[in-house]
């Protein structure tokens, strides 16, 4: 694995069948048919309908000092950047660090509020996350979304810490955790059991 003082980390929520979204995503539904609005309220409504349960997973974030995340789940725009979407989050998105967005396609970065700049890196996972090692120093990277981007870094062997936010329902397609994964060796560091969700944590091993 990376031997470093940070780690690669990774927070996914998950339905129990292991889909981050639903199947036909868009714009207006950025988590496709996930068994609700499609805004992923069933996947992410542990962060939000009880927040005095969830003050472990927001410690945690706060050791991340950069973020890598795929094309899709920066914004639903395709193909060369034709118009200046600046993600899903509004002005001051919940990130207050760097960045990093896989494309295609060249952008300058982005700066926002906050002190979240999204950074667009054209040349492949690896460099992401060079970069994101590099703006991070001696904290942690999170590899941050969606379930595709996760599974090129856990296929390519590049994180550390996976972190699932497991919510009780069932999608059956859509965009799935592992899918396109070789087998995986992991060990359990910690399951956590909270109103509409468990929380596990599995260290990858080498």
């Amino acid at each position: 694995m990376t031997g470093r003082s940070g780690r690669v980390t990774c927070d996914l929520s998950i339905s129990l069948d292991g889909y981050s979204a639903g199947l036909d995503q868009s714009e207006q539904r950025p988590f496709g048919d996930d068994g609700g609005d499609g805004w992923g309220d069933r996947l992410h409504s542990w962060m939000f309908a009880t927040p005095e349960l969830r003050q472990a997973e927001l410690d945690r974030l706060e050791t991340v000092g950069a973020f890598i995340m795929g094309r899709n789940m920066f914004g639903p725009v395709r193909g060369a950047w034709d118009r200046r979407w600046k993600g899903w989050w509004g002005g001051n998105p919940p990130y207050h660090a760097p960045v990093f967005v896989l494309t295609h396609h060249p952008r300058d970065p982005q700066p926002m509020d906050g002190g979240t700049t999204f950074h667009f890196v054209t040349d492949g996972i690896e460099s992401a996350l060079r970069r994101a090692r590099e703006a991070a120093g001696d904290r942690d990277v999170s590899v941050h979304g969606g379930a595709r981007t996760v599974n090129q870094y856990l296929a390519a062997g590049l994180i550390d810490e996976l972190r699932l936010h497991i919510v009780p329902f069932t999608l059956g397609a859509g965009t799935r955790l592992f899918d396109g994964v070789p087998p995986l060796d992991l060990e359990l560091v910690e399951t956590r059991a909270a109103d509409a969700v468990t929380h596990v944590t599995y260290r990858v091993l080498p």
